[in-house]
């Protein structure tokens, strides 16, 4: 499975960059059609997903693709 494709799932820990840092977080959900997240637009689907997560360090939502997340270890979920 390619990085673009890769599966999450509610309660994995993942990373991503942030403002030249990295944060840590858990998927809070799967996006897979338009819809409002994060503070933007997510243009997702079936095909195409994103998937909202939420920073442990700050609590703030984001909304990223697959291909910028790193799982960090298996959810609890």
């Amino acid at each position: 499975m390619t990085k673009k494709n890769r599966k999450f799932h509610k309660g994995d820990k993942v990373s991503w960059k942030s403002h030249g840092s990295e944060a840590v977080g858990r998927v809070e959900k799967e996006i897979t059609s338009r819809t409002e997240a994060g503070g933007r637009t997510v243009d997702a689907s079936p095909d195409d997903p994103q998937y909202q997560v939420r920073s442990e360090k700050s609590g703030g939502r984001a909304v990223h693709r697959p291909g910028a997340l790193r799982e960090e270890e298996p959810g609890d979920d």
